[in-house]
C-alpha cells in the first residue's frame, strides 16, 4: 500500500524539497503553499499525513492542525517550527500534532517520523478492520473465524440451527466445539428454552446415569432427596454432550432409548417420563473407529450423527489467526485494564508460524500470558511463551494436501511475508516475483488486512 503525504509550507524551496525527499522514500506526495490550499487536499480524501508549517498566510498551520483533528482525527500531522518558535509546537501537540520538527529539517528525523506515524496509523485502521469483522461474527455466533473452513461451519450452523436434526460436532481438542453448539442452539426456534451442558469425560460413570436421567430419594447411598437429570431439565430446549465417545455401553443404551422413544426413567424410579429434548454431542474421538473396537455403538452413532460439523484445527485455517489472536487481545487487555493496541511484526510472525497442537484454546492462553507479560502497548516476541517464540526462527511454509494452485500461491504469500514482518520487498525477493505482482496478488487474494504490521 502506498500512503500520500501532503506537505504544507509558504515556502517553495522547502515545500518542493520535501516533497523531493519524501518521494525517494516511496512515499506519494502533494504540496500545498498555505493551509486553506493544504485542508482542500485533505478534504479531498487521498491523503494519509501531512507535514504542516505553522507560519502561514491563508491558514496558518496551527488553524489546519485543528481542522484536521476534529475532522480527521486518524491522520497524523507532523508539525514544522522555527527555532523561536518551540513553544507554538508544544501547542500544536496538545491540539493533536504527532510530533513537530524544528527547521532546518533533519531529513533522517523526519523520514522516521513519517515511517512511525503511518505505521501506527496502519495499525490502527488494521485493528479497526478486525474488531468490526469480529463484531459482525458476533451477531451470527460466538465463533470467530474467517477462512474457508469457517465460512463453511457458519454455512452448516445456519441450515441446520432451524432444524430438530441432532447433530455431532467433531475436531481436536480445543478447536472450539463447544462453540458451534451454542451457535447452534442460540440460532434455533429453542433459543429462549433451556441449554444444558454435560462434559462427560468429567464425571466417574458412577455419576454419569445420575446426571443424565435423574435420581429417586434414596435409590443411592447419598440419594438424600429427588434429583432432576440433564435431559429432564433440558426439556423443550438443547442438551450438549460434550465428549459423547467417553461414555460406557451401559448409558450409551439409554441414550439410544430416549432419542428413539422421547421417555426414560430416573435411577431408581419406575415411572417413564417423556421429554422433547434436541441432542447436540461432540468428540475428539474417531468413534467409527471406537465402533469397530466395540467400545461405542453403531447405532447409536447414527442416531447421534443426523448431521456432521468437522471442526479443523487451528494449523489448517491459519486465515482465523488474526481474528482470533486480535478478540483475545482485546478480552484480555480489557479484564486487565491495560491499554494494548496489538503485536509487533516479530510476535505476529511467530504466531502465524506456530503449528498450534492444542489449537484456539492454546492460542487463547498464550495471548492471556502475553497481555500479562506486556510492558509497552505492543505484544512483542518476548511476550509470548517459549514455544510460540521459537517458531519466530521457523522457516517452513505448510500447504494441506488437496489445496489448488491458487490456495497454496495463497498461503505461501502470506506465510512468508508473515515470516518477513509485512516487509514486500523482501518477500519480493525470496519469491522471485517483482514488488508491483507481489502487490496485486496480495490484492487480489484479500491478504491486506492480514499483514503484519
Amino acid at each position: 500500500m502506498n500512503f500520500t503525504v501532503l506537505v504544507v509550507d509558504d515556502e517553495k524551496n522547502i515545500r518542493e524539497g520535501l516533497g523531493e525527499y519524501l518521494r525517494l522514500d516511496g512515499y506519494d506526495v502533494s504540496l500545498a503553499s498555505d493551509g486553506k490550499e493544504g485542508l482542500k487536499e485533505v478534504e479531498s480524501g487521498a491523503v494519509d499525513l501531512v507535514i504542516t508549517d505553522l507560519r502561514m498566510p491563508a491558514l496558518s498551520g496551527g488553524e489546519l492542525l485543528k481542522q484536521i483533528s476534529s475532522r480527521y482525527p486518524s491522520i497524523p500531522v507532523i508539525v514544522l517550527t522555527g527555532h523561536g518558535t518551540v513553544e507554538d509546537a508544544v501547542d500544536a501537540m496538545r491540539n493533536g500534532a504527532y510530533d513537530f520538527i524544528t527547521k532546518p529539517v533533519n531529513l533522517e528525523h523526519l523520514s522516521l517520523l513519517v515511517k512511525r506515524a503511518l505505521e501506527r496509523k496502519e495499525l490502527a485502521r488494521r485493528n479497526d478492520e478486525l474488531m468490526r469483522e469480529i463484531e459482525n461474527q458476533k451477531r451470527v455466533s460466538s465463533i470467530v473465524g474467517k477462512s474457508p473452513a469457517i465460512q463453511r461451519i457458519f454455512e452448516l450452523v445456519r441450515k441446520v440451527a432451524p432444524t430438530k436434526a441432532s447433530v455431532l460436532i467433531t475436531g481436536e481438542s480445543g478447536v472450539g466445539k463447544e462453540l458451534v453448539a451454542d451457535a447452534l442452539h442460540n440460532l434455533s426456534p429453542r433459543a429462549d428454552k433451556p441449554f444444558i451442558k454435560l462434559h462427560c469425560a468429567a464425571l466417574a460413570e458412577s455419576l454419569l446415569e445420575s446426571e443424565l436421567f435423574g435420581h429417586e430419594k434414596g435409590s443411592f447411598t447419598g440419594a438424600q432427596a429427588r434429583k432432576k437429570g440433564r435431559f429432564e431439565l433440558a426439556h423443550e430446549g438443547t442438551l450438549f454432550l460434550d465428549e459423547i465417545g467417553e461414555i460406557n455401553q451401559n448409558v450409551q443404551i439409554k441414550i439410544l432409548r430416549v432419542l428413539q422413544e422421547k421417555k426414560f426413567e430416573r435411577v431408581g424410579g419406575e415411572d417413564s417420563l417423556e421429554v422433547d429434548v434436541r441432542v447436540i454431542a461432540a468428540t475428539n474421538r474417531d468413534l467409527k473407529e471406537e465402533i469397530q473396537k466395540g467400545s461405542f455403538r453403531e447405532d447409536l452413532y447414527y442416531r447421534l450423527n443426523v448431521v456432521n460439523i468437522h471442526v479443523p484445527p487451528l494449523r489448517e485455517r491459519k486465515d482465523d489467526i488474526p481474528l482470533l489472536a486480535q478478540a483475545f487481545l482485546q478480552e484480555f487487555a480489557d479484564d486487565n485494564a491495560k491499554a494494548i493496541e496489538g503485536f509487533d511484526p516479530k510476535a505476529r510472525a511467530a504466531i502465524y508460524a506456530y503449528h498450534w497442537p492444542g489449537n484456539v484454546r492454546e492460542l487463547r492462553n498464550c495471548i492471556e500470558s502475553a497481555v500479562v507479560m506486556a510492558a509497552s502497548k505492543l505484544i512483542s516476541l518476548d511476550d509470548l511463551p517459549p514455544g510460540v517464540r521459537k517458531s519466530a526462527d521457523e522457516s517452513v511454509v505448510r500447504i494441506p494436501i488437496g489445496s489448488s494452485i491458487s490456495d497454496a500461491e495463497r498461503i505461501l504469500i502470506r506465510d512468508t511475508l508473515a515470516a518477513q514482518g509485512g516487509n514486500k520487498s523482501r518477500t519480493a525477493e525470496i519469491l522471485g516475483i517483482g514488488r508491483k505482482t507481489l502487490y496485486q496478488k496480495i490484492q487480489d487474494y484479500g491478504l491486506e488486512a492480514e499483514e503484519p504490521d
